[in-house]
């Protein structure tokens, strides 16, 4: 039976077998969405892939979401600046009391991407993004509440994790400052976290992470629509005033079994945070709506069509010899239909054959001759020159 809520630990060390300390379904059931869990050692002999001078150059690379986060302490005063940078603005920076986070790494460094691998156990279309943040002694955003699940891995130094786990916490922000800090924050556990450690927190729960020296800080973040932004896109009209605190979730999750699946309970969820609107809507219909939601929200770069369109005979000509990489910026989703299957890829939806929307949504790059052996050829290929055509697919082949 499942342990009651005091009897669950809030820090857990990790094994050779469980990254978690636990296998990934229980973590769901007693943790997820529920309670924070801290695991020491979940990434052992952690290395980041990204040094500070890596990750200060891509804060000034344009198209980069990237933020500088200052507290004066004296005053207690935030100051917050929006990038890109150039190298100046780094320059002037105090030598302590700063930071600066770079969100959507993953979408740029293939190394960083690879570590969203170890958490499968979780619809790959809920995982929003990998932001990285550096920062000096003392350096932090202030305590803040997130929306949405996060996994806080530590990459490089240590930083000083508090929490606050009690019911029905304050939740007020302050009014002097651009960020969205509590104005009251009385933490119940603070932990040290050193390179490996990770906290994985649900949403809603009030926390502060102060750098112990010089760190860096990997935040795995889940995508969470609010009820208004889904109304927004259904409707296409100004949603009546929701609280930004109901989202979508999905507590008792089971571990994803088939990568990029919208499974059917995903569905019921979704539709249960819509009523009624939903109501005017059919099952498929709604499901369509959905999926072409989850696969375009938050997409902030865009794919550029490829110059000279491929005919799908040619295509299919170097299909064995050929190898496929996904633009790490079209996200893909699928669910299945009365007839295969329905793929979801940057807000526009496909139908096809099951095999092809299961492999279209597994790793970032498919060997042709994988893709050669599954049936329903024909479509299949007609399919993959419209991704590439469209740009989500780049195509390279011997």
């Amino acid at each position: 039976m499942p342990a009651t809520r005091q009897d669950l630990p809030l820090e857990i060390g990790a094994n050779a077998r469980h990254r978690l300390g636990m296998p990934p379904a229980r973590f769901l059931r007693d943790y997820w969405q529920k309670r924070p869990l801290l695991i020491r050692h979940a990434f052992p002999d952690f290395t980041p892939p990204l040094s500070p001078d890596d990750l200060a150059g891509l804060a000034c690379m344009d198209g980069a979401l990237a933020r500088i986060v200052l507290h004066d302490a004296k005053r207690d005063r935030w100051t917050l600046r929006s990038g890109p940078f150039d190298d100046a603005a780094f320059a002037k920076l105090p030598k302590s009391r700063w930071t600066v986070l770079v969100q959507d790494v993953d979408k740029w460094d293939a190394d960083t991407a690879a570590l969203l691998a170890p958490f499968d156990f979780i619809p790959s279309w809920r995982i929003d993004d990998v932001m990285i943040s550096y920062a000096v002694d003392g350096g932090g955003v202030g305590a803040h509440v997130d929306q949405y699940d996060v996994f806080l891995l530590q990459g490089m130094g240590q930083r000083r994790w508090s929490i606050d786990t009690r019911p029905n916490p304050p939740n007020a922000f302050r009014e002097d400052v651009e960020l969205k800090l509590l104005r009251e924050f009385n933490p119940t556990h603070t932990w040290t976290l050193g390179p490996g450690d990770m906290l994985y927190l649900p949403p809603g729960v009030p926390h502060d992470g102060v750098a112990v020296g010089e760190c860096m800080t990997f935040s795995i973040g889940m995508r969470a629509p609010s009820k208004a932004e889904l109304l927004v896109v259904l409707a296409e009209q100004v949603a009546t005033a929701l609280p930004d605190s109901q989202r979508y979730a999905d507590s008792g999750l089971r571990p994803a079994t088939a990568t990029g699946e919208i499974d059917a309970a995903a569905l019921r969820r979704a539709r249960d945070a819509l009523e009624p609107v939903a109501r005017m809507l059919d099952p498929q219909a709604f499901a369509d709506f959905f999926g072409r939601f989850v696969t375009a929200y938050r997409g902030v770069g865009k794919t550029a069509a490829r110059k000279r369109a491929v005919r799908p005979a040619a295509l299919d000509e170097a299909l064995a010899r050929s190898r496929f990489h996904r633009n790490p910026w079209s996200r893909c989703a699928w669910r299945r239909a009365k007839r295969g299957a329905m793929l979801y890829v940057a807000g526009e939806q496909y139908a096809c054959a099951l095999v092809w929307a299961r492999a279209l949504c597994g790793d970032a790059a498919t060997e042709g001759a994988r893709l050669a052996a599954l049936p329903a050829r024909r479509e299949g290929v007609t399919l993959l020159a419209e991704l590439i055509n469209a740009g989500h697919l780049v195509w390279k082949h011997r």
